[in-house]
């Protein structure tokens, strides 16, 4: 014999020795805190066993989607397709991740480019280079170039970057959507 956590009568479990509530209309009276709580309680058991390379992954996506959100109103950087084109847009790094990682979260490092420059045409330098210059001028395009040096990120500024910029991004939406 349990007691009903929500109407407090006695009950015998049916379902499971686990079972918490006397039946279905106990069970829609759970308040949506507990829910909500324990759902909190498994982001932060999953979050505790993610290894720096995934909270870098889940920044870089964050970092993604605001650039896109930012630069949704121009066309890819490396060729002519205008901001209307169907496909999909990828955040394309300048500078790639491998080769200066300094830089990886760096915003002027990073533009909206199309799907088939970014992942067929290994971002299409040829012609993003010029572009970038155009957009940001020689001097960060230089210093962007001189920056080759390895960066390893701790895990408490990863997962600061991934907040600031989720926010950015929300913020980004918005004015899009207003606009």
């Amino acid at each position: 014999m349990r007691t009903c956590t929500v109407c407090l009568k006695p009950f015998e479990p049916r379902f499971s020795t686990l079972q918490s509530v006397c039946g279905l209309r106990c069970a829609l009276k759970i308040p949506a805190l507990e829910r909500k709580a324990e759902r909190a309680a498994t982001n932060a058991r999953r979050d505790k066993i993610k290894t720096r390379t995934d909270w870098a992954k889940e920044a870089q996506e964050q970092v993604n989607r605001y650039v896109r959100l930012r630069d949704h109103h121009l066309g890819c950087i490396s060729c002519d397709k205008p901001a209307s084109w169907p496909g999909q847009w990828h955040a394309s790094h300048f500078r790639s991740v491998g080769a200066a990682s300094a830089v990886r979260f760096h915003l002027w490092n990073i533009r909206k480019s199309c799907s088939v420059c970014n992942n067929w045409k290994s971002g299409n330098l040829s012609e993003y280079e010029p572009r970038l210059r155009a957009l940001i001028g020689d001097e960060r395009v230089d210093w962007l170039r001189a920056q080759n040096q390895r960066a390893e990120y701790s895990v408490a500024y990863l997962q600061r970057l991934k907040a600031v910029f989720a926010k950015r991004a929300v913020r980004a939406r918005r004015r899009t959507d207003n606009q």
